[in-house]
């Protein structure tokens, strides 16, 4: 009864009318962020943070966490729309999103992803409410062979129960593991992998740059070549039938979108992973638990229901770690904690207790956030449907100047401007050679924490890697994930069987 009392005094201060005012602004403005690709949640708050000075500390981190929370709505749009994430935690969307804008069902993907983007914060929301203490220690029991265990499962579910070519998803994983090895080593700060002293390779490879030209120029690429020089404008409809049939529609997929949110969730809560991986990885279990995984890439609405709901719930989790422990659970979530610095609020356990309003004020806020971020998205679906209907030849160099801006956002650095060109033909090679794309997307985002999680826990333990399967937690990971690398062989051997058996039988039938 005290958390419901004192989420009721949080609402009476989300709602107050500055506090409201900011959450709407915040929502809009966040929503327009996340759909530019190249600016994304990280540059939003970022570029607002100064902006913030001249309200009170809680009707500033209000602002920012209503950005935060728009912008997790705002990257599925370009995604869906253009092929183009608008940011790193939309780019699983792309997958199924814009296969579905193709087939003239892109008010569906936008709806579904509203929909599971609402349910996932929701979700979120009321787990960050009712066990924000418990969560925290759980998120402190994570160490690093956990961490390890964890980025092998999402790799395993791949190889062990996608629908692709398995030698074709390996190949793609190790490209993504290399692509991701690409800078200075996290350990020593050596470089590696420069390409004979390139200057731009020192600050590897930015995940949104590989992401942008493999979907976004890639894309343009292949529909060039696919359309024979007569590029069809998109058969795209919006009217209020459609969207409530989609919305009828999202009851096949609520199972999706609760295990994304609890993914979501759960990977945000631990340090410095953030929404990226959490999308990705419930984009990998979506796969694993659904009756017809070949159908993941090709258009499927599941495939855009488990990363919205994950990267929305990931981004309520990342904070717990923030305001409980002061640690950022994501590289936004670390500006937002750099801004409480300078508002003289201390992140940690008292926070709860010397600073009630403040707490229970943002968390009223989330939900506040959550409602009008989906009213927006909503409304805006007809704007949305309508660039879909542009000419190509209008269409594909506003994808390309938009491919460019978010190549040079964020590093500014034409270095990175031409690798998203490369990996836009390399992008468009591998989809003609009909190599898996998601795989390699994963591994460049889990290639990091990987590898850091695998040192480090290698260090503790003095090389033993016994340490992956005595803990507790990360023995029974590590089964899993060992089993899933290892289904492939017991499939080919079954298969094997089965024919041979079959073979006796016909010989004898004969």
């Amino acid at each position: 009864m005290e958390i419901i009392q004192l989420l009721l005094d949080g609402f009476l201060v989300a709602l107050e009318p500055t506090n409201l005012f900011l959450v709407i602004i915040g929502c809009a403005v966040g929503l327009f962020i996340g759909a530019m690709p190249g600016l994304g949640s990280v540059n939003g708050v970022a570029i607002l943070l100064p902006v913030t000075f001249i309200v009170p500390p809680t009707s500033a981190i209000i602002f920012l966490a209503a950005i935060y929370y728009g912008a997790m709505y705002g990257g599925a749009v370009s995604s869906i729309m253009l092929g183009i994430p608008g940011a790193s935690t939309a780019v699983a969307t792309t997958f199924d999103g814009r296969p579905l804008a193709v087939q003239g069902k892109a008010d569906m993907a936008l709806v579904a992803a509203a929909v599971a983007s609402f349910a996932g914060g929701t979700i979120s929301v009321i787990l960050f409410t009712a066990f924000a203490p418990p969560l925290a220690h759980v998120a402190l029991a994570f160490g690093s062979a956990e961490e390890f265990a964890l980025m092998l499962l999402a790799f395993g579910t791949f190889i062990g129960l996608g629908g692709d070519d398995i030698p074709k998803t390996i190949f793609s994983i190790l490209i993504g593991l290399v692509l991701s090895a690409v800078g200075l080593d996290v350990l020593s700060g050596q470089p590696r992998l420069i390409f004979g002293d390139i200057p731009g390779f020192f600050h590897g490879i930015n995940f949104l740059v590989l992401a942008i030209g493999i979907y976004g120029i890639g894309e343009i690429l292949w529909t060039i070549e696919s359309s024979r020089g007569e590029v069809q404008v998109s058969q795209a409809v919006v009217t209020v039938r459609r969207i409530i049939d989609s919305l009828k529609q999202m009851g096949k997929s609520i199972k999706t979108v609760i295990m994304g949110s609890f993914v979501g969730y759960f990977v945000g809560l631990l340090p410095a992973a953030g929404a990226t991986p959490g999308s990705i990885m419930a984009y990998g279990f979506a796969k694993t638990m659904s009756k017809d995984p070949d159908s993941y890439g090709k258009g499927n609405v599941d495939g855009v229901a488990a990363p919205e709901s994950a990267n929305n719930a990931a981004s309520t989790g990342s904070m717990l770690p923030m305001l409980t422990l002061g640690i950022p659970g994501s590289p936004t979530t670390a500006i937002l904690l750099g801004g409480m610095v300078i508002w003289g609020l201390e992140p940690g356990p008292r926070l709860f207790v010397d600073q009630t309003e403040f707490v229970w004020g943002l968390i009223a806020s989330l939900y506040v956030a959550n409602f009008f971020s989906v009213v927006l998205n909503v409304a805006f679906i007809p704007l949305f449907i309508w660039v879909l209907k542009l000419p190509f030849t209008i269409l594909a160099p506003v994808i390309f100047v938009l491919c460019v801006v978010g190549g040079y956002a964020p590093t500014q650095d034409m270095h990175d401007v031409w690798l998203m060109l490369i990996f836009g033909v390399v992008g468009y090679l591998m989809r003609k050679l009909d190599y898996p794309m998601a795989p390699m997307v994963l591994a460049i985002v889990l290639g990091p924490l990987a590898e850091s999680s695998l040192r480090q826990a290698l260090l503790q333990s003095e090389g033993s890697l016994m340490v992956f399967i005595e803990r507790p937690i990360s023995g029974p990971i590590m089964g899993v994930a060992l089993l899933l690398f290892l289904l492939p062989v017991f499939k080919a051997i079954k298969a094997k069987l089965t024919n041979s058996k079959g073979e006796v039988n016909a010989a004898s039938g004969g």
